[in-house]
C-alpha cells in the first residue's frame, strides 16, 4: 500500500522524534561507560562523551581489585538470589488460596492485604521489630521485611484466576490433593507472571541500600550500594582506600573511579533482563486483568 505523503511526513516526524528521546535516554549510559574505559586526560575534556578515545581498563582494575567492593558484590548478589527465590514462594503460596473462590472470608482477606498497601508500620517501628528479632548484621534483615508485599501478591492472584478452574478440578479427579496442583498445574503456567515478580524483586534487592545502611553496621556485611553512595558522595575519603594514593593521575581519576563503580553495579542487571523480557509483558498484562 502506497503511503501518502502526510503519512510519509508523518512517519519521518516519529522517526526523529523518537530517536531523539532514545538518545536523551542513552546519553547518560552511554556517557557513564565512555568516562569509565578513558584516561584521565580523557575523562577531563569538555565535550560530548559518546566513546573514549584513548580506551584504558585502569579504574576498573583498581575498582574489582578493591576488596570492599568485591565483599560487598557477594553479598548484594547473595541477598538478591535469597530475596527473589524468597519472594516467589511465599507470593505464590499466599496467592493460590485467595484465588480460589470457595475460600471462607476471601474478600476480607483481600482488603487487608490491600490495607498493607496503604498503612504500614514505617520506618522506627520496623527497625525496632528487626532489633527484637535479632536480626540487625545479617542478611535476613534485608531479607525478611520486603519478603512479601501486596501488589505482586494481587497480581499474581490475578494470574492464577485466568487459568481454568477445569484443570484443577480434573486433577482432583485423579487423587492430586492442593499441594500438587499448584506445583503441577499453576506454577508451569504462571512462568510469564513468576518471572514478571522475579525481575521486580531482583532489581529491588539489587538496588537497595537504605535498609542495609539502617541495619547493617558491619562493613564485612554491607551491600555493594552502600559503598556506591560512599564512593559517589565520599570520594575523597573512598579514594584513597581504593588505592588512589599512588598518584597515577595518567590512568583514572575520581570521576573515571565513580562511572567505573556504577557500571559494575549495574551490568548484572542488564544481563539478567533479556532473559526474562519475553515473560514481561505478558505476565503485566494478565496479571493485571481480573475476572
Amino acid at each position: 500500500m502506497k503511503l501518502t505523503r502526510g503519512e510519509r511526513v508523518f512517519a519521518v516526524f516519529n522517526v526523529v522524534v523518537l530517536s531523539a528521546v532514545a538518545l536523551v535516554a542513552l546519553y547518560p549510559f552511554v556517557y557513564t561507560i565512555s568516562i569509565s574505559l578513558s584516561t584521565a586526560a580523557e575523562a577531563n575534556r569538555d565535550s560530548l562523551h559518546l566513546y573514549p578515545r584513548e580506551v584504558t581498563l585502569a579504574a576498573y582494575r583498581l575498582v574489582l581489585s578493591n576488596p570492599d567492593i568485591l565483599n560487598g558484590f557477594a553479598n548484594t548478589l547473595l541477598r538478591t538470589v535469597l530475596g527473589t527465590v524468597l519472594t516467589v514462594i511465599t507470593t505464590a503460596l499466599a496467592a493460590y488460596p485467595l484465588a480460589r473462590r470457595e475460600l471462607p472470608h476471601r474478600g476480607l482477606a483481600t482488603f487487608l492485604i490491600l490495607f498493607t498497601m496503604i498503612f504500614n508500620g514505617g520506618i522506627v517501628p520496623t527497625y525496632l521489630l528487626v532489633r527484637e528479632l535479632g536480626l540487625l548484621n545479617s542478611i535476613w534483615s534485608l531479607v525478611l521485611p520486603a519478603m512479601l508485599t501486596a501488589f505482586n501478591i494481587i497480581i499474581v492472584k490475578n494470574f492464577f484466576q485466568t487459568i481454568p478452574e477445569s484443570f484443577g478440578e480434573a486433577a482432583r479427579v485423579e487423587g492430586a490433593g492442593e499441594v500438587s496442583i499448584l506445583l503441577r498445574i499453576y506454577l508451569p503456567l504462571s512462568k510469564p507472571v513468576l518471572a514478571t515478580i522475579s525481575l521486580w524483586t531482583a532489581v529491588m534487592h539489587w538496588n537497595q541500600w537504605l535498609d542495609a545502611m539502617i541495619y547493617i553496621t558491619d562493613d564485612r556485611k554491607q551491600v555493594l550500594q552502600n559503598f556506591l553512595q560512599r564512593i559517589v558522595i565520599e570520594n575523597s575519603t573512598i579514594m584513597l582506600d581504593l588505592g588512589m594514593t599512588d598518584l597515577n593521575v595518567t590512568q583514572y581519576t575520581p570521576e573515571t573511579i565513580k562511572a567505573a563503580t556504577v557500571v559494575v553495579t549495574i551490568f548484572p542487571i542488564i544481563c539478567l533482563y533479556p532473559f526474562v523480557q519475553k515473560y514481561f509483558v505478558k505476565g503485566i498484562l494478565l496479571g493485571g486483568v481480573k475476572e
